[in-house]
């Protein structure tokens, strides 16, 4: 690394750090005014209430980090721009991409660290806090039973209706399952008091039941196969646990894996249902290289040739950040809608301002001004 690259590393990572941890400070502030009391009725010890905040950090890092980006780069940048020593740079024949690019690079850099957390951390960490919570006002774990849950699975034709659901014991319990012919007409049905997965070779095991097969006209043919007081196994099924229960969870709270099996399991779902789940598939990748986008638009608008230029270029940022957040969201409302592309939605944002970072770069480099308007004062 040249000496160059560690100084503007060394005046950015300072500034970088100092706003990271404040915006992280300022949430913990915020979360213990809300969830303080709480604790003091609980009697929390420090060491569960520091392991309950060291799982909320993964997601909270993925929104402070774009935003400690911004603020360190517009500080440094515009610090350096100051004291001369941009021009002095300049003018020893480096140019603005050369200075830029040890920041190009911790930007690219800090954007996989923020994909590594966004990838199964960042989304579990909601769960993490309600179950943590729940543990520590209540004393009590979280319970994992689901009541009354109704599964169709479109692809084999069978539809499943349980009355509790142990997810951690993969266990189903007051189990009826439903199996239909590609006309839609029952064939036959399995009833059973509890139901077991084995996820080794993907097996059920029901448990007191029994099985009845129909006729087209939906009359009883005969009760094949009884088991009121023993097991039966049945295999080929693709019918998970997780599947079942997955029916009803929020797309924002799954990781990219859990996300790419809802899609693959649950393909036969209408294209408005399974919208939502692609579009935080594309957007759980697009979201950490805001990163790289902030370096793009912060660098040259951080930059200055005098002390006029300063404000202006710092309220042009923020501008565009804040413009960057709005258009993020309604993208990927459409996204979710359906109305769009499920990429398409995700990485708008990221792909429009990228090319607002490039050209404002283009017109830095080249010592020319950004379009921003003037306003003129008329005398009277």
């Amino acid at each position: 690394m040249r000496l160059l690259d560690r100084y503007v590393l060394q005046n950015f990572l300072i500034p970088f750090l100092y706003s990271t941890c404040g915006f992280l400070a300022i949430w913990l502030v915020f979360d213990l005014s809300d969830n303080g009391h709480d604790f003091i009725e609980a009697h929390v010890k420090l060491t569960t209430l520091a392991y309950f905040y060291f799982t909320q950090f993964p997601q909270i890092l993925v929104i402070c980090l774009p935003v400690g980006l911004l603020l360190a780069l517009l500080y440094s940048l515009s610090r350096m721009s100051r004291a001369n020593e941009i021009i002095s740079m300049l003018t020893a024949g480096q140019s603005v991409l050369r200075v830029m690019l040890p920041l190009f690079v911790f930007g690219l850099a800090t954007a996989l660290f923020s994909l590594a957390l966004n990838y199964k951390l960042a989304p579990h960490s909601d769960q993490q806090r309600k179950i943590l919570m729940d543990r520590i006002t209540k004393g009590k774990e979280r319970t994992d039973e689901i009541e009354q849950q109704l599964f169709r699975n479109r692809m084999d034709n069978r539809t499943w209706l349980v009355q509790v659901i142990q997810e951690k014991q993969n266990t189903v319990k007051g189990v009826d399952i439903t199996q239909q012919d590609a006309d839609g007409n029952i064939v036959t049905k399995w009833y059973a008091d509890r139901g077991v997965f084995n996820p080794d070779d993907h097996s059920w095991t029901f448990i007191r039941g029994k099985q009845v097969n129909f006729d087209k006209q939906g009359n009883i043919l005969n009760e094949v196969d009884t088991w009121l007081r023993g097991t039966k196994r049945i295999t080929g099924w693709s019918e998970t646990i997780w599947r079942i229960v997955s029916t009803n969870e929020d797309p924002q709270d799954l990781s990219v894996d859990e996300l790419k099996d809802y899609l693959k399991f649950n393909s036969d779902f209408p294209a408005v249902r399974l919208a939502p789940f692609r579009t935080h598939f594309w957007y759980r990748w697009s979201v950490p290289f805001q990163c790289l986008v902030v370096i793009f638009i912060a660098a040259p608008l951080g930059i200055v040739y005098s002390r006029r230029g300063v404000l202006a270029g710092v309220a042009g940022c923020i501008f565009i950040f804040a413009s960057m957040g709005f258009i993020e969201k309604l993208f990927l409302a459409f996204g979710k809608g359906g109305y769009i592309p499920a990429w398409v939605g995700a990485w708008t944002s990221d792909f429009i301002f990228l090319l607002v970072g490039c050209y404002l770069l283009y017109l830095r480099a080249n010592n020319r001004e950004f379009p921003m308007p003037r306003f003129q004062w008329k005398k009277r």
